[in-house]
């Protein structure tokens, strides 16, 4: 796998998923490429594009404005774009497979490495892959878990209302405990959230079903992208909610807790510790490489 681009033959993507949540990697190591909106949504359309839940693009934190900043802690700067086109202050599916990628290109090795997101330097681990060559996990330390509020949010969909818990992993989310995860409805269009004015920029919706102790499943709404197959953030934001409705408070403990979150695209197992850490362990997978077609590039890039 080479992150190298061409002047022959258009401009080199790759395909990955984390537990089945799928983007499309586009690497631009010294920030030359122009991708905006449009060419972000023309890429990730499933029909008439590569298809993906979001677009990484993988870019030199030194070349690029919007991690500048973070360049004398981590080279490489995760670039992640909603479906729709619209920024994303970080996604942690995408981050596994970001460094997924970067392992499987050579420009990292496996073991710790720092990537910068918009919520700041994160850390990944990635596990050396099994002697029959299965990759290993990868392991993402997702900084510490907010719980701003208000009291007293709630979800709706339909004629069905639920409370939910205002936890944010760098993003917002919602998270309602439900009878059913069929409660949910067909996720196409945001759930309602109120009080009005909560979320002012949008805000992902996880509803969560027990399946056992510490093992929830989960389905989410991700804001800018839909109903998706997994939500790292959300699998996240899912295990604190848990972890205090079930009065297990690491930090009040002084133990970690570990709970299995099931997703409809796999498992991730995501760990609390006492100061507040979050992580999260899942896979992450590199499915296929190309490269695009140049005039078909350049319309959409134009659009």
């Amino acid at each position: 796998m080479s992150a190298s681009s061409s002047q022959h033959g258009g401009i080199p993507f790759f395909k990955g998923h984390g537990t089945q949540n799928d983007f499309v990697i586009v690497p631009d190591p010294d920030g030359a490429l122009e991708i905006g909106p449009a060419a972000v949504a023309a890429l990730c359309d499933r029909r008439a594009g590569i298809g993906g839940d979001g677009l990484l693009r993988v870019v030199r934190a030194a070349a690029d404005p919007a991690a500048a900043g973070m360049a004398d802690r981590a080279e490489w700067f995760m670039d992640y774009r909603n479906s729709d086109g619209s920024l994303a202050e970080m996604c942690g599916n995408g981050l596994r497979v970001f460094a997924r990628f970067l392992v499987g290109a050579g420009l990292a090795k496996p073991g710790e490495l720092a990537i910068a997101t918009r919520s700041g330097v994160l850390t990944a681990r990635v596990a050396e892959d099994a002697g029959d060559g299965t990759p290993g996990d990868v392991t993402i330390d997702m900084g510490r878990a907010r719980l701003p509020g208000p009291d007293g949010i709630e979800v709706a969909v339909g004629e069905r209302r639920w409370p939910a818990l205002n936890v944010n992993m760098g993003n917002p989310h919602a998270v309602a405990f439900v009878e059913s995860l069929d409660h949910a409805g067909d996720l196409y269009t945001a759930p309602l959230t109120s009080p009005e004015g909560t979320y002012p920029q949008g805000v992902n919706v996880e509803f969560v079903v027990d399946r056992g102790p510490r093992h929830v499943a989960m389905r989410v709404h991700e804001r800018g992208s839909g109903e998706t197959r997994s939500c790292g953030t959300g699998a996240c934001a899912v295990a604190v909610a848990a972890i205090r409705r079930d009065g297990v408070d690491p930090a009040v403990t002084g133990e970690a807790v570990a709970y299995t979150v099931d997703v409809l695209g796999g498992r991730l197992v995501i760990t609390e510790h006492p100061d507040g850490r979050v992580e999260m362990t899942g896979p992450a997978v590199i499915v296929a490489e190309g490269r695009l077609d140049e005039r078909w590039w350049e319309s959409v890039r134009r659009s």
